[in-house]
C-alpha cells in the first residue's frame, strides 16, 4: 500500500505497473531443463549415418526371421525334399523359383535352414551377451569397490584366465550333451572375464571420488553407491560390451561347429550351416552353399560392431553437455 502512495505522490500513472506476486510452482519451474540422457543418445545415434543405416538392416532383419516360419509357403528347414522326377533326394540343387537359396546335399531347403540357423546363432548370442555382462558387470564392481573382495577375485581371475578358453570349452562339450544350453554354459564360463576386469578397472579409478567418499561417510549402503554412483557413469561402457559380445558368442559357436564340437547336425545354425558349405567350396557350383550363410552371419556381426561404438560414444556421459 505504501508503495502504491509513493507511485501516487511522485506523479506516475499506476495503470503502468503491475505488482508481480509470488508463486512457489512458478519459482520451481525456473530451473527446469528438457534434457533428456536417453533421448539425447538416441539423437546422437540419428547423426551417425552409417550406424543408423544398419540399424534399420539388422532390425528388419531379425523381424523378418522372426516372422519367417508363419509366412506363406515356407518349407521346413529339417525335411528333406524329393525330386518329382527321379523320386530322390533333391540333393545340391541349383537355387531356382521352388528352392531360392538351393538345397544342400541331403536335399534340405537352404532357404528355410539359413533362417532357422539365424534364429538360433541370434539366441545364442543374445544369451551369452546378457549373461556374460551381467555375470561380469556382478563381479566386476564388486572386485573393484570391496577391497575386502579384491584378493579372493583376483585369484579366480588368474585360475581361469590361465587357462586356454578353447580347452574349457571342448571338455565342457565333452562332458555334457551337446545342446543349445551347453553351448551357452561353456561360453558363459569364462566369457565374463574380460567384462569384469574392465568393469573392475574404470570402478577402481572413480571409487575414491568425492561424491563416493561423501556418500560412505554419511553411511550410504555399498550396493547402492554402486547401482546409483559407479554404474551409471559406465553406462557406456556396459552397453557397448554387450553389443560385442554377441557377435563374439557368434563367432564362437561357428569355430566350435568347425572344430566338430558345435551344436547337433540336425540343429540348424549358422555354424552348422557355414561349416557344411565349408566341405563343397571347391566345387564352384556348389559354393552358394558358404556363400549365402556367411553373408547373413557377416551382416550381423558387422551390424552389431558398428551399432555398439556408435552407441558406446553416444552413451557416454562425457559427450553430453
Amino acid at each position: 500500500m505504501s508503495k502504491k502512495m509513493d507511485i501516487a505522490a511522485d506523479g506516475i500513472d499506476e495503470t503502468l505497473f503491475t505488482f508481480a506476486e509470488y508463486d512457489a510452482r512458478s519459482a520451481e519451474l525456473g530451473g527446469y531443463s528438457n534434457y533428456a540422457y536417453w533421448r539425447s543418445t538416441w539423437q546422437a545415434i540419428l547423426k551417425n549415418r552409417a550406424a543408423f543405416v544398419l540399424l534399420v538392416i539388422i532390425t528388419g532383419l531379425l523381424l523378418f526371421t522372426m516372422i519367417q516360419p508363419y509366412l506363406p509357403y515356407q518349407k521346413l528347414p529339417t525335411e528333406i525334399y524329393l525330386d518329382p522326377i527321379t523320386k530322390m533326394q533333391l540333393r545340391n540343387h541349383q537355387p531356382c523359383a521352388e528352392h531360392w537359396f538351393g538345397t544342400n546335399s541331403i536335399g534340405q531347403d537352404l532357404w528355410a535352414r539359413i533362417w532357422s540357423g539365424t534364429r538360433t546363432s541370434l539366441y545364442i548370442g543374445v544369451m551369452v551377451g546378457l549373461l556374460t555382462a551381467i555375470i561380469g558387470i556382478i563381479i566386476g564392481a564388486l572386485w573393484g569397490y570391496v577391497r575386502k573382495l579384491e584378493r579372493f577375485f583376483t585369484e579366480i581371475y588368474n585360475v581361469f584366465d590361465n587357462i586356454p578358453t578353447t580347452v574349457i570349452l571342448v571338455l565342457l562339450t565333452y562332458m555334457m550333451r551337446p545342446s543349445l544350453s551347453t553351448l551357452i554354459f561353456a561360453m558363459c564360463i569364462t566369457g565374463w572375464l574380460n567384462v569384469s576386469r574392465l568393469i573392475r578397472n574404470l570402478i577402481v579409478i572413480i571409487r575414491d571420488r568425492e561424491y563416493n567418499l561423501a556418500s560412505r561417510c554419511l553411511g550410504t549402503p555399498t550396493g547402492r553407491v554402486i547401482t546409483k554412483n559407479l554404474l551409471p557413469y559406465l553406462v557406456s561402457v556396459i552397453m557397448l560390451r554387450i553389443a560385442l559380445a554377441i557377435p563374439l558368442a557368434i563367432g564362437s559357436e561357428v569355430f566350435l561347429t568347425y572344430i566338430g564340437l558345435g551344436l547337433p547336425v540336425d540343429t540348424p545354425s549358422l555354424g552348422n550351416l557355414i561349416n557344411e558349405g565349408r566341405l563343397v567350396m571347391m566345387s564352384s557350383s556348389l559354393r552358394y552353399q558358404l556363400f549365402f550363410p556367411a553373408i547373413v552371419i557377416s551382416i550381423i556381426t558387422i551390424s552389431f560392431y558398428v551399432m555398439g561404438n556408435a552407441f558406446g560414444d553416444a552413451a557416454d556421459p562425457r559427450n553430453h553437455v
